[in-house]
């Protein structure tokens, strides 16, 4: 499928989602602890359904209430598990191939064409350290994996992923010995390693941070009944932010921004670098956007997800916009810098890619293009408000936003877009 988008001005009141990374978290951790566990507020998405039914081939029942779920019965650890199909969800098999460790028989964990690209390697190899089983082809899936791992001293890179420290953190405080956990290399998407962290705390279990981000303790504990509250997503809200500053500045995005860890916060500061105005009142965020936008240099390395809507404002910039230390947005669902290299440069921008990120060129002259996505969600989004920008676009794969943001393209015809999804 593909969508036509039309010059579009926005103005009105949306509200943001909520967060897809704490979601997953919540999901698994109330599954873990049972015992009547709520999690309220959470992202209904492709994804975050993904994790919810791989917990119940974990053994957990799991009620859904609208935005809620209830765990009565948490994951029964020896059970026997059919197959988990993660879907297109990178997190949900991660976390899961944790879990799956401390069962006694062989699970498969397997996913989509996309989640099938992405690398599991140095997770296996932490779970094999500790005494797993695990079979795949090329270190991705679909993936076997046979426990049970007791625990003890287990090392791993840092520099690929912060989704395999959190399925070894989750899954630690369930084993025999617990876990010292030794990172190598620069930790990428530090934030997202807090977050896990916090999220533990409210399930009650503490994590003894020795050296941070390089050597952590759990040792072994039960996750507690408790009621968790997902915040709104800075993902999400980035992608908004990015759409109020290219295309009208009388939109309002309400959501409770609340006090967990969100690495993606850091787009405030980033927009405020680049000359917008930003004012957050209670739950309430509104902008106010100049002409023209500064250039900057950005470190992306602990909020990879904000390469898609950063790299778009350069179409509305004055000065170039330089992105680095973001090479594992490669690794993401797609090469997110090969693709947005090579589609935005159709808009009429220049840009330099580079291994670990790009230089994007401002142009005082736009063109029309088709931009493809590669079924990607959040290039989708961020080419869509791009099209919404230049105007008399073509972008592929709509369906792409069940995985984070069922309504993105509604939500965006409410607000003024012109956008038509074509058959």
């Amino acid at each position: 499928m593909k969508c036509e988008v039309e010059k579009s001005q926005i103005s009105g009141t949306i509200v943001c989602p909520a967060n897809k990374s704490y979601t997953h978290r919540a999901i698994f951790l109330a599954s873990l602890a049972g015992k009547n566990s709520i999690v309220d507020n959470i992202l209904l998405s492709a994804d975050t359904l993904a994790t919810i039914e791989a917990c119940k081939k974990f053994g957990a029942e799991i009620e859904m209430k609208n935005s809620s779920i209830i765990v009565k019965n948490p994951i029964k650890i020896g059970t026997n598990v059919p197959e988990i199909n993660a879907e297109n969800s990178g997190t949900t098999i991660r976390i899961a191939a944790g879990i799956a460790s401390l069962f006694p028989d062989e699970i498969t964990l397997t996913g989509d064409s996309s989640l099938q690209k992405r690398p599991m390697q140095s997770l296996l190899d932490a779970l094999s350290s500790m005494g797993a089983q695990c079979q795949s082809i090329d270190g991705k899936p679909p993936i076997k994996i046979k426990g049970k791992i007791l625990g003890g001293n287990v090392t791993i890179p840092g520099n690929f992923s912060s989704q395999f420290i959190s399925s070894l953190l989750i899954c630690a405080p369930l084993t025999e010995k617990g876990i010292n956990l030794t990172i190598e290399e620069n930790l990428v998407s530090k934030p997202y390693l807090d977050a896990t962290i916090a999220v533990m705390r409210s399930f009650g279990v503490s994590v003894q941070t020795l050296i941070p981000y390089k050597r952590y303790g759990i040792s072994p504990q039960i996750y507690k009944e408790t009621t968790f509250v997902v915040p709104i997503d800075f993902s999400s809200l980035a992608l908004l932010l990015s759409a109020g500053v290219l295309n009208g500045e009388k939109i309002i995005i309400k959501g409770s921004i609340g006090n967990l860890p969100q690495g993606d916060e850091a787009f405030i500061d980033i927009l405020e670098q680049l000359g917008v105005s930003v004012k957050i009142d209670d739950d309430e965020i509104k902008i106010k956007s100049p002409e023209k936008l500064n250039g900057g240099k950005f470190d992306l390395s602990n909020s990879p997800d904000l390469l898609p809507p950063l790299s778009i404002l350069a179409l509305k910039s004055s000065k170039p916009i330089e992105i680095i230390n973001v090479k594992h947005a490669r690794l993401k669902e797609t090469d997110r810098i090969a693709i947005i290299a090579r589609e935005i440069i159709k808009l009429g921008i220049k840009i330099q890619e580079n291994e670990d990120g790009m230089i994007l060129e401002p142009s005082e002259k736009l063109i029309s293009a088709e931009l493809n996505s590669e079924n990607d969600h959040r290039l989708f989004m961020a080419f869509c408000i791009a099209g919404m920008y230049v105007g008399n676009c073509i972008i592929t794969d709509p369906e792409s936003v069940k995985v984070s943001y069922p309504n993105f393209i509604e939500e965006m015809k409410r607000l003024g877009a012109k956008i038509r999804v074509l058959e």
